[in-house]
């Protein structure tokens, strides 16, 4: 950079610094400001042309007034001027000033462009660097469209200096990040990589930063960077402190740069070249041995230095999973950080072990240290770390040391920080859930959970408990007899009273034998709880009052009283007192028969995934609880099933809070009609969360089917059915699906509820089921806005011969929507024999005069009348051989558009419709499924296998079915879900 001349100082800027220092109050600061403002405009508007000196100084003045907080309006053509100058500090205070103070939309732009087009034609080093970072500085998009076809083409120029290669990687970086599509890299890719053998080492750690950014949207474009990055890299390493004096910080050779390039290696899958691939890991393991020896210096510059080379090296360890001596090296290397002095290195080291726990080669080598976790867990001053200690013992807990981990988590609990506390409720009782050896010590461990901290019990957790007793006879005694234990207690939390409440209602005969729990003991003992309870509890307690009548007629008079007070029948909560009209009515008319049948026990929930695992999930964003949807580390694990989250009321009043569609959660059957209730049109009704499976209740599957026909010509509900809807309009009357139809079809290939279409004046919500060759969906049309839509008409359209193909019957909706309301259509649905087009939904209304039309596609697709199959191995490869004609078969290789979840692939292809065939494939981490298509004229019976490959990102799914077409449109459906 060029010497500063000793004319350069500015005295008067430094003495109108001081003076601004020297003021005593802000009044006399803006005096003084105001009245050099005045001086400067007189300088700038005065016949006296000013040199470039006096410009130079003024515009400093400006620039130092701007960063006091004043506003400045004037001065910007100067500072232009000051781009044109020969002199480096005229020009640098004149980029200064551009950068600081002009927008991207400002008049002065156009004049802008030109100085630095100029200066980056100038091949003076100096000013192009100083155009360059002007660039970089402002990063908008105009300075992008005019500048982003050049700046490569200086980036690899032979004849740039280094400064400016530096300078042009980090400009195209920034630009690159502001707008990705103004940067076209596709001629200059070759010869961007080829700059990390450049032999200077700014260089190669610009163009380090820049590949790294490139490569992550561009993976196979620059995969050729793997081999220079690991040759720069093992240069580096295993050079001395003296071989790069320059680039050596504390007896540490490039540290900077060699993270830059273990994080861009982190980017891709272990080196397929054998040579390229050993030259690496011979690098990993000199980091790993240089860790073990002793310091070269005590200052902590060093040591902060070496070890970001060293958890960097155990990232990429972890990344490539596939080096069992690396990892367990490295899970060592991090045990001897446990216990360091140093708060961050003991964070560090336990965040990293985390992931490492997650691996089959070094998850046994996280266990040694499980002694040395607890004591952090307890001693740990930082809440920090003490969250991290217990992340690490519930990622290192299985099937051997669930019990000493649970205990200890429960221990922790009673004095945990109140900001992690539901954290750790729900990892303990995944935990006990996941490795419980007996279900009396899961049911132990959740009532502890509640004793210890009932507040931070969230919902998920006492529903999950009462799936799993519920859905175990074996159980049902022994958590009857200890809830009942525990509601004995003086100040017992009230998620012990709603657990309680439950089980004995559903399972309290089963320990009624015993005189010190006789039915009037446990009635006395809840109804104790019961007016220090919420709403909600109480609600839930007259339910397990009603069942006690049918339980214990023995209590029917009571009952009655309780449910006969004026208290209750005058309640102000209509909840309240709903139920206790209807339970005292329901006791009162019923006969015994009926009362047993309505009151009957609750049937098993369906088996699905824990609700706990997924409020977790949700609580940690991607990649929580792997310990668990790995299923790698301990197959045999008992996964205690449960079902949907019971809500353990039988009458229930929809709030306008309440989830309208029912797509977080279906209720179980009930024992009394439930009374609908306004619901809130714009609740998060549409939720993609989570969400039960939804269901009509206890239904036989014939009456399902049986509710899916026509009326009847003779029979009175036809004389009452809806007139016969005018005729749908042709393909040919609406117009062409949105752009991203497809893209809104896809998302619901392996699901059946949530929103179809958004935007800001519409919303379209669907909830569907299916069964054998017939469906039924609801569409839930929301009128976003505070305008009445008017003519508003929802019409389904079958496109080509899709007519002969699916039958859809529909039920007319009003053609007025207020604003700010719902309207529900019913879709009836039948397959008639298999399809591979999609109906069309059309749309049209007419929103403050003007008309409104969109067409989406409906989310029926061939898949939806998947029925199940469960078959043995033999059957499958028998089956299979069948099946073996080439037209039979579709097959596709693609890559992952997803991470590789195992856990999420299940999902996905039960979602599908498929049955998952446990111990079929030989290979335990491919999927194997079966199922017939349902249609009215014929079945097709389908096999399916998924192959992934974890470490090259890639799957291979296999599809063979009776019917060609069928075979190629389900293995592109299916494809298109991973």
């Amino acid at each position: 950079m060029p010497a500063v001349s000793k004319g350069d100082g500015m005295r008067g800027l430094a003495v109108f610094i001081s003076d601004i220092r020297n003021c005593k109050s802000k009044e006399a600061e803006i005096k003084r400001i105001n009245k050099e403002l005045a001086n400067i405009r007189s300088k700038f508007k005065g016949d006296k042309a000013l040199d470039g000196y006096s410009k130079k100084k003024y515009v400093c003045k400006l620039l130092f007034i701007f960063l006091l907080g004043h506003d400045i309006d004037f001065g910007h053509m100067e500072a232009v001027n000051l781009l044109s100058s020969n002199k480096y500090t005229e020009k640098q205070i004149g980029y200064l000033f551009i950068s600081v103070l002009v927008n991207s939309n400002s008049e002065l732009i156009r004049l802008i462009n030109n100085a630095i087009k100029n200066d980056l034609a100038s091949r003076n080093p100096t000013f192009m660097c100083l155009a360059l970072h002007c660039i970089a500085n402002v990063g908008s998009r105009e300075m992008g469209e005019a500048f982003a076809a050049d700046i490569p083409r200086i980036l690899v120029a032979g004849d740039s200096m280094d400064s400016v290669k530096q300078s042009a990687a980090l400009c195209l970086l920034r630009l690159y990040k502001a707008s990705p599509d103004l940067v076209p890299m596709g001629e200059w890719t070759a010869r961007v990589v080829h700059l990390l053998n450049d032999q200077h080492m700014g260089v190669v750690t610009a163009a380090v930063s820049l590949i790294t950014c490139l490569c992550k949207k561009n993976p196979d474009d620059f995969k050729t960077c793997i081999s220079l990055a690991v040759s720069r890299l093992s240069r580096i390493v295993s050079s001395a402190s003296t071989d790069l004096q320059d680039y050596t910080y504390y007896f540490v050779p490039a540290p900077w740069l060699s993270v830059k390039l273990l994080r861009l290696l982190q980017c891709y899958p272990p080196p397929e070249d054998a040579a390229v691939k050993g030259r690496l890991v011979e690098c990993l393991e000199t980091v790993l041995n240089k860790a073990q020896e002793p310091p070269k210096s005590k200052k902590v510059q060093h040591s902060n230095a070496k070890n970001a080379i060293l958890f960097e090296t155990i990232s990429l360890i972890i990344h490539y999973d596939s080096e069992p001596n690396l990892l367990v090296r490295a899970c060592n290397q991090l045990g001897q950080f446990l216990q360091h002095r140093e708060t961050n290195l003991r964070y560090l080291a336990l965040e990293s072990m985390c992931t490492l726990a997650s691996s089959e080669f070094s998850h046994e080598a996280v266990k040694t240290h499980i002694d040395t976790v607890i004591n952090a867990l307890k001693t740990e001053r930082d809440v920090s770390v003490r969250q991290r200690a217990a992340d690490l013992l519930y990622a290192m807990c299985d099937r051997s040391n669930a019990k000493q981990i649970v205990s200890e988590m429960l221990r922790y609990l009673e004095t945990a920080d109140y900001a992690i506390r539901e954290e750790i409720v729900l990892k303990v009782a995944i935990l006990a859930e996941k490795y419980a050896v007996d279900y009396s010590w899961y049911v132990d461990t959740i009532l502890n959970l509640i004793r210890i901290a009932g507040d931070y019990v969230s919902e998920e957790v006492w529903y999950r408990v009462l799936q799993i007793v519920t859905n175990r006879d074996d159980v049902q005694g022994y958590a009857a007899k200890t809830v009942f234990e525990a509601l004995q207690a003086p100040a017992c939390h009230e998620n012990m009273v709603k657990v309680g409440g439950y089980i004995l209602g559903e399972f309290g005969n089963l320990i009624a034998g015993d005189p010190r729990s006789s039915p009037p003991v446990q009635f006395s003992l809840l109804h104790s709880k019961f007016h220090l309870c919420s709403v909600a509890t109480r609600a839930l307690l007259l339910s397990t009052y009603i069942k006690f009548i049918n339980l214990f007629p023995e209590t029917k008079a009571t009952i009655q009283g309780v449910l006969r007070a004026g208290s209750q029948l005058r309640n102000a909560d209509v909840e309240l007192q709903q139920r206790a009209v209807e339970y005292l009515t329901l006791s009162s008319v019923a006969s015994t028969d009926v009362l047993a049948t309505v009151l009957e026990e609750m049937p098993p929930f369906p088996e699905r995934e824990s609700s706990i695992l997924a409020k977790l999930k949700r609580k940690k964003g991607p990649g929580a609880g792997s310990a668990l949807d790995d299923g790698r580390r301990d197959p045999s694990s008992n996964d205690i099933n449960g079902g949907v989250e019971p809500t353990p009321s039988t009458v229930s009043t929809p709030s306008p809070s309440a989830d309208l569609l029912g797509l977080r959660a279906a209720p179980p059957p009930a024992a009394a009609p439930a009374t609908s209730g306004a619901g809130n049109l714009l609740v998060d009704v549409f939720s993609d969360g989570p969400a039960a499976q939804p269901s009509l209740g206890p239904t036989p599957e014939e009456a399902f089917l049986s509710e899916l026909e026509p009326p009847a010509p003779e029979s009175p509900m036809a004389l009452l059915a809806d007139p016969a809807p005018a005729a749908d309009p042709g393909p040919e009357d609406i117009g062409p699906p949105i752009p991203e139809a497809d893209e809104l079809l896809n998302k619901f290939v392996c699901k059946n509820n949530g929103v179809l279409f958004e935007n800001q004046l519409l919303q379209i919500g669907v909830k569907s089921e299916f069964r054998q060759n017939l469906g039924r969906m609801y569409l839930f049309y929301g009128n976003k806005t505070s305008v009445q839509f008017q003519n508003f008409s929802p019409t389904v359209v079958h496109p080509g011969d899709l007519q002969t193909q699916l039958a859809v019957q529909t039920k007319r909706v009003a053609a007025q929507v207020d604003g700010g309301a719902q309207v529900q259509q019913v879709l009836n649905i039948e397959c008639l024999r298999d399809f591979l087009t999609p109906p069309l939904l059309s749309v049209r209304f007419r929103y403050g005069g003007a008309p409104q039309s969109l067409t989406l596609k409906l989310p029926v697709t061939i898949n939806k009348f998947f029925q199940p199959t469960e078959m043995a191995a033999q059957d499958f490869f028998q089956r299979w051989k069948q099946l073996s004609l080439p037209q039979q078969e579709a097959q596709k290789i693609f890559k992952a558009n997803h991470p590789m979840d195992a856990e999420v692939t299940k999902a996905k292809l039960l979602g599908f419709g498929s049955a998952l065939l446990d111990n079929v494939d030989p290979n335990p981490e491919n999927f194997v499924g079966a199922g017939i298509i349902q249609t009215k004229a014929l079945q097709v019976g389908c096999l399916l296998r998924l192959e992934p490959n974890a470490q090259a990102q890639m799957y291979r799914l296999t599809l063979r079915t009776s019917k060609e077409p069928v075979s190629r449109h389900l293995c592109e459906l299916l494809a298109q879900q991973f």
